[in-house]
């Protein structure tokens, strides 16, 4: 999977989401995605490279890293909590899919209960 493939893949899982919302506060080249204003996900470049930044339990994200060389820590975030993913040959849509959605759960976990309510009511 290339940058553009990435990018465009996981836009399309992140809007697909129930209440997902778009946005762009850093400006045109990096694309926000929040649940109830809470971010899941980042779509951007980084040292010239394409990447998405996700939300990451710890322990599952050394996990990743030591499994997959295009899964690093989070860039520019807090490198316990966040990875980034690049551009790599061996990078699924599935994969892909599975590290976003994990990292909109997540978030939603950390929601408040009647916000998880109201979510999970939808």
């Amino acid at each position: 999977m290339n940058g553009d493939q990435l990018h465009q893949i996981a836009i399309e899982i992140a809007r697909n989401l129930p209440f997902s919302e778009q946005s762009q506060p850093f400006g045109p080249d990096c694309d926000v995605f929040k649940i109830l204003e809470k971010v899941f996900l980042l779509v951007g470049e980084g040292t010239g490279t394409k990447m998405i930044t996700v939300k990451c339990d710890p322990y599952k994200s050394l996990e990743y890293q030591e499994l997959y060389s295009f899964i690093i820590p989070g860039y520019h975030m807090n490198k316990k909590h966040w990875i980034s993913i690049t551009p790599h040959k061996n990078l699924t849509s599935d994969l892909l899919q599975d590290l976003i959605r994990d990292s909109y759960d997540l978030v939603v976990k950390k929601l408040p209960l009647k916000d998880q309510k109201r979510l999970n009511n939808q």
